[in-house]
């Protein structure tokens, strides 16, 4: 995602000094894009008024941000870091607690549209700042985004994104469940889906995954097992405030079935294998 959004913020005419754990592909970016690449987060953060993170987890943002070598220990006073990681509401206030104590602000800003998104430059961010942040980042993030809103304070882009995650879950279940149900009916799915796209059941799972779900294709897209990290974001911090999560608890253990078929990596579409598994052994 990264690699994308970077590039994105080079072509807007930015300055851009790259990090990642990867040296090499710092590099190769550099190489793409122009700017220059940079040892640590912390290197890359100096003299930054604006700098952008794209990790995997809560620990991995902590790292970045605010670890022995993360962006907070050069970060100049008023500028402003953006976390494009979908982490937990939890890390996403200490760290603005963390960053507004050092004169700096945090902004949390996960994003929908995936790896596509990033590269056409068309993502959705959903943003959790003090509106001062905002305001600030919100032209940059414009260069590789279609959609830029602040739901509300520190967190709340984060709690957007698990509300995301959540709708995500239910349709993809509902779509594999479907198809899975065509099938075993002997209708043409590629006609139906076609039908149905017209209507009332259409979304983005049915008119991009629809398709090579029936192809039983899933080798690409957003993986299996970062879904089961958001999913149990979500149900920590369901835990929390007291929201019932029935389907999204249901769909994580479904999840790990495909995992256990060996779909760790497989797109999230592949719920539909494992309905097609379960038959196959009746």
């Amino acid at each position: 995602m990264g690699y994308p959004i970077a590039g994105h913020l080079a072509r807007a005419g930015h300055a851009v000094t790259v990090y990642n754990r990867t040296a090499q592909k710092a590099e190769r970016w550099v190489q793409a894009h122009g700017g220059s690449a940079a040892p640590t987060p912390a290197a890359a953060a100096r003299g930054a008024d604006v700098v952008f993170a794209c990790v995997g987890n809560d620990d991995d943002l902590r790292s970045v941000a605010a670890g022995p070598d993360g962006a907070l220990a050069t970060l100049r006073h008023g500028a402003v870091f953006v976390d494009h990681t979908t982490a937990s509401a939890r890390v996403a206030r200490e760290l603005a607690a963390a960053f507004a104590a050092r004169g700096a602000q945090f902004v949390d800003a996960p994003v929908s549209g995936g790896e596509a998104g990033a590269i056409n430059g068309t993502l959705t961010v959903m943003c959790g700042a003090e509106e001062s942040a905002f305001e600030q980042v919100r032209p940059v993030i414009e260069a590789y985004a279609r959609s830029v809103r602040r739901i509300g304070p520190s967190g709340a882009g984060q709690l957007a994104k698990m509300v995301n995650q959540l709708c995500i879950a239910g349709i993809v279940q509902g779509l594999a469940e479907g198809i899975h149900f065509g099938e075993r009916a002997g209708l043409d799915m590629t006609l139906v889906l076609d039908v149905l796209g017209k209507g009332a059941a259409q979304s983005w799972q049915m008119d991009n995954r629809g398709g090579t779900m029936l192809e039983g294709r899933f080798d690409f897209g957003f993986a299996v097992e970062w879904m089961r990290k958001d999913l149990g974001l979500c149900l920590e911090e369901a835990r929390s405030n007291g929201a019932a999560l029935p389907v999204a608890a249901l769909v994580d253990q479904f999840y790990a079935e495909v995992q256990a078929l060996g779909g760790g990596r497989w797109d999230t579409s592949s719920l539909v294998a494992r309905l097609r598994a379960a038959r196959s052994r009746n």
